[in-house]
Order: structure tokens, then sequence, then C-alpha cells
């Protein structure tokens, strides 16, 4: 059974860029303001869509924040990094993560750039945060939370709550590190709505390794456990799909392989995790395919629940999901990316028992280095952003 969305907090003020609306399933198109890909969607308790999108040159560019409504409308931007040109979208899987925390505050991570500061420990690649500032006017200054955990590569992981805790989440194999084979999953922690965090601490283990170049996503469901997402590197040709999750605040972790995938090769890939009365749902993609599945509960509720989606094509990346009231769900996701090439977005809905809902939709326009987020709109339809 699948049912209800997660949501988050709010700002006014429009730019308008549009939304086209789609028949059937009340799915419409919302275009990011010009130049803008890659971006990420969150929903807040009174219903207001939070997104971050990525903007400027691939390897060293920005970060931008905006609300948007139903009709389309982004808010004026503002930037989040504080540095110009910290943040990287080459390669898609490193851009932005986004999480809304306590009295709905903005949080967000990502990969720094080349020229992005501070850097970590010996000059590696950061892992930066920033927050919205007490009034929501701005983000605090950038800050790296890497302490000794280096080889940032792929893209990381954001989740906040209420109770003012966030997570922050990457792989690396650290400064002894031999290959992918010995990376793992590492998590930061804080209690006070990111003022400060912890030295960052394993949460995966060390024989699943990760792969290099894929992402992450992480999600705290309202019982208060923390998800987290990523592809093993184990003896190479073993790229599968594993969920972390902890019940005691990020100290301990079990650890679930969801689908297997042989292929010696980085994928290059990334996961999106939502949550409704039903419980947590992940989606991630296996040679081509992107499915997903009810994750919360362990073992127990994948195997016969992984939905994958219709159609004969073989090359869907990228997944984005999105939940509303009546217990539907959303899977958006690209199609015919690739290194240095766009695609379409395609989208499909399934009822809360996991069936198709009206026809796949798709759609030209996924900008180079581009993927697709997805929310449910007020009036119980979604909205895919691109």
């Amino acid at each position: 059974m699948l049912t209800r969305v997660l949501t988050a907090s709010a700002i006014a003020g429009t730019v308008f860029v549009g939304a086209s609306q789609t028949p059937g399933r009340g799915v419409s198109l919302v275009r990011l303001p010009a130049a803008g890909i890659q971006p990420q969607a969150s929903v807040d308790a009174g219903g207001v869509v939070h997104v971050v999108y990525f903007s400027g040159e691939p390897g060293n560019g920005d970060l931008f924040y905006a609300t948007v409504t139903d009709a389309g409308a982004f808010s004026t931007p503002i930037r989040v990094n504080s540095e110009p040109g910290s943040a990287i979208a080459t390669g898609t899987v490193r851009g932005a993560r986004l999480a809304i925390g306590r009295n709905g505050r903005v949080h967000v991570t990502w990969n720094g750039s080349g020229r992005a500061t501070p850097k970590a420990t010996g000059g590696a690649t950061p892992m930066l945060y920033a927050r919205f500032d007490p009034q929501r006017r701005a983000f605090e200054p950038q800050r790296n939370l890497l302490q000794f955990a280096v080889g940032l590569d792929g893209g990381g992981a954001i989740a906040a709550d209420e109770k003012g805790r966030v997570f922050v989440a990457w792989h690396a194999g650290g400064p002894d590190s031999k290959g992918e084979g010995d990376r793992r999953a590492w998590v930061t922690r804080s209690t006070d709505d990111g003022a400060t965090f912890s030295r960052e601490q394993a949460a995966s283990d060390i024989s699943t390794g990760a792969c290099g170049c894929c992402g992450m996503d992480g999600l705290i469901d309202h019982q208060g456990s923390l998800y987290l997402l990523y592809r093993s590197a184990r003896e190479v040709m073993n790229r599968d799909t594993y969920l972390l999750r902890s019940a005691d605040s990020g100290r301990t972790f079990t650890s679930t392989k969801l689908q297997e995938w042989h292929i010696g090769a980085c994928p290059m890939s990334t996961f999106a995790l939502t949550e409704n009365s039903d419980g947590v749902f992940a989606a991630w993609e296996t040679a081509g395919q992107v499915q997903f599945a009810r994750v919360s509960g362990g073992t127990a509720d994948v195997g016969g629940n992984r939905v994958e989606m219709p159609g004969p094509s073989r090359n869907r990346r990228h997944p984005a999901l999105a939940t509303n009231a009546r217990g539907e769900i959303l899977v958006a996701w690209s199609e015919g990316t690739a290194w240095q090439r766009g695609g379409a977005v395609v989208w499909q809905v399934f009822d809360k028992n996991g069936r198709p809902m009206a026809e796949t939709g798709r759609a030209p326009g996924v900008p180079v280095w581009g993927l697709v987020a997805a929310h449910a709109r007020r009036d119980g339809g979604f909205a895919v952003i691109y």
C-alpha cells in the first residue's frame, strides 16, 4: 500500500517560468529558470515547494534556491553558495541535495568544485554545507563538513527533521584507501539545526565498497529513522543497490541489499527516497531500468513489492519520486542522457497498490548534465521540474 506526502516551509515573490499541464493524471511540467539544471525539490508542512538548482559553468558554477507555485512561478532566486563557482554539475551525480528541518529551515549540501573553499583536510575536495539564516533572507557562509574521510567523488545526501537533527552523508575511502573496493558511506550528525556537526562516522561495511562516481540519497521518516541509499563496488563487478537504516540517530546502521547489478564500470547513477503513511519508498536504476519499492521494515518489504517502469526502454536514469494524499506515486526519470548529452523527461503515475495509472508521459528537453525532480501539488496532482 502506498499513501501520502512529506512536507516542509516558505518564501514568496515571483519570477514566472511556466508550467504545462498534461492530460490524464494531472502531471504538470515545470521548467527551471534560464540555464538552470539539476533541480532538487522538497515540500514543507504548509505545502510550499522548495527548489535548489545549479546554474553556470558545469565545472565551477553556482547553486540557487527558490520556491515554486503549482502554476510554475518561481520566487526570486537566492544564491546558496557564498563562494562563487564552488559547485559542480559535471557528471550529473555531484550536485546539491536539499532538506527541510525544524521550523522550516532549509539545509543544502553539495560536492565542492575544484576552486571551492574551504578545502577538506590536505586540500582535498570538500563536502560543503549551507543553511538559511534565521531571517530566511540569505544562506549562511558555506562550510566544509569533511574532516578526515577524504576521496569525495560521487554525490552525497542530506536529511533533516523537526527535532533539529541534520545528517549529511557521502562515500569515500579515507586517506588510506586503495580504491572503490574499500570505500564506505560516512555520516556526520548535527543535533542543533546545523550549527555544529560531529566528526564523520562510517555507516556502511567496508566489505561492500562504494561506487566512486554514483550518488546517494537520504531521508528521516516520521518514526525518526534515518535512511540512506548508495551503490556498492564489491570485487569491481558488483554494483549493487544498498539501503542503510539507523534507528538510533546514525550511531548504528542495518544494511539491506535491494538489488544486484553485475557491471565492471561505474554507472554514474542516482537514487530517490520519499515517505507516505504506508512507509518509506526508494527508487533506483539497474541496467538501464528504473524501479521503486517500499523499503521501510527491511528485506521483507522489498522483494515482492519492487515495481519496474513499464515499456521496453533500457536507457532509464536518475529517478525522482513524489506521492500524494491518495497514496498515488509518481516516478519520473530521464532517458537518453549520457556524458555531455541531454535527453527526455519521462514519468509514470502508480496507484497505491503499485499499478500504473494512465499512460507513461514523455517530453524532450532535459539538458546536458540534467536530471529531474518531482513533487505533489496542492490539488493532488503532480509536477515534474527540469
